[in-house]
């Protein structure tokens, strides 16, 4: 019989890394391959209309067993974070977790410190899944799809636990930004959803970041270094001059905390001819996007002012907004899902995320979609961990959750 642990640690190794910069949807095949094991386990689970489209978006249903019964949805995502690698990922268990600092085995240089990390003290006696240090271990958002494949099976074989319909879905590439790019919200048909892609049990999220992509891209000339004099203008020089001029002391991620926005650049690629930089324009306030797109664009007219013979395009794209406003159009989103917490012994805490999920790009397209937690920490590292005890009581919320549904029209 499967278990929780089980299925994790099967996910994890199959490769799904998110790829930026392509028009291919999913991004990666392992994609394709996750999502077929996932629709092939649903079916073994006897779900309803389990199926994976063109996109490789799975989707299936819980039935109902509560005549008239609101219709909610479970929704996680396959791909991780292109921000490190996850070939061969190995699983690693401590057990028993003893509270002190984590030596990865296979690269003893990386340590998940208690002091970078400290939710670690609360962790003390618990297991703890480490990959071994070589990879992430993808625990974001693999213990999203391990516990709704494990709270699916549990209600499967207990019809005694009285719920509305419950669907499933499973999406690609939500790390950069297009997980939600191909879902029709016709086929879900959910008075609200709930994605499972967060850290510390107990936490609720009801707010995340809006969000936008700034892509700089500046152009030079090359020429033999020879005959450069007044002729090269050298790009990645350039970018250089562009990210120091960057307001990193008050509008930068490894500086700001709470509620306030920054700005990230994040990748930096070129050479003399041509430079890019992709910066993250995040704030709660979404008309404040406006405000740091123009930070980014009175940075280049700087650098082209001080020098003429370059040239700098930008392009602002949407990614997601704050799903904070369109949650208040269905308020038992988040009430019944406190309410799940709190009834299995846990105090809820609400929390306004600096970052997204699919539940922001959701909750804008009409369908509202807070976030719970799930027991991953450190993602998109190598120092990535997730805690089983975690997992397994985000296992019974949303048992707890289908049940307080089952209730509601």
């Amino acid at each position: 019989m499967d278990t929780l642990l089980d299925r994790f640690c099967r996910y994890v190794k199959v490769e799904t890394t998110a790829v930026e910069q392509t028009d291919k949807y999913p991004s990666s095949p392992g994609q394709l391959d996750l999502g077929r094991m996932l629709a092939d386990e649903l079916r073994a689970l006897k779900l309803d209309g389990v199926s994976m489209d063109e996109h490789g978006i799975v989707m299936a249903t819980i039935p109902g067993n509560v005549p008239g019964a609101a219709t909610i949805a479970w929704v996680s995502h396959m791909d991780t974070s292109p921000e490190f690698t996850a070939k061969n990922v190995k699983p690693t268990m401590h057990k028993n977790y003893d509270g002190k600092d984590i030596v990865l085995p296979g690269d003893k240089s990386r340590v998940i410190r208690v002091s970078d990390s400290p939710v670690l003290a609360e962790l003390k006696g618990k297991t703890i899944i480490t990959s071994d240090g070589t990879t992430l271990l993808g625990a974001d958002d693999k213990s999203g799809l391990s516990v709704i494949m494990t709270a699916a099976a549990h209600l499967m074989a207990h019809p005694e636990l009285k719920h509305g319909p419950i669907r499933i879905v499973f999406t690609c590439d939500e790390e950069v930004g297009r997980g939600t790019d191909k879902l029709d919200l016709k086929k879900i048909n959910a008075t609200c959803a709930y994605t499972l892609d967060g850290e510390t049990i107990g936490e609720l999220d009801n707010e995340t970041f809006s969000a936008d992509l700034a892509v700089v891209t500046i152009h030079g000339r090359n020429i033999h270094p020879g005959l450069a004099t007044g002729v090269m203008v050298n790009a990645i020089r350039l970018a250089g001059l562009f990210l120091s001029r960057m307001p990193w002391q008050t509008l930068a991620p490894e500086n700001t905390s709470k509620r306030e926005p920054f700005l990230h650049p994040y990748v930096l690629e070129g050479s003399v001819d041509k430079a890019t930089i992709r910066i993250l324009l995040r704030s709660f306030e979404t008309a404040d996007l406006a405000k740091e797109a123009d930070v980014v664009r009175a940075i280049a007219t700087t650098v082209t002012n001080a020098h003429p013979r370059c040239k700098i395009d930008i392009e602002v794209k949407k990614q997601y907004r704050n799903m904070g406003e369109a949650l208040l159009r269905e308020p038992r989103s988040v009430e019944l899902a406190a309410k799940a917490i709190k009834n299995c012994g846990i105090e809820p805490r609400f929390q306004a995320i600096r970052g997204g999920t699919d539940g922001s790009r959701l909750s804008e397209m009409g369908l509202p979609t807070p976030n719970l937690a799930v027991g991953m920490h450190n993602f998109h590292s190598p120092l990535e961990f997730a805690c089983l005890e975690e997992m397994e009581a985000s296992v019974k919320i949303l048992t707890e959750l289908a049940q307080l549904w089952g209730k509601e029209k």
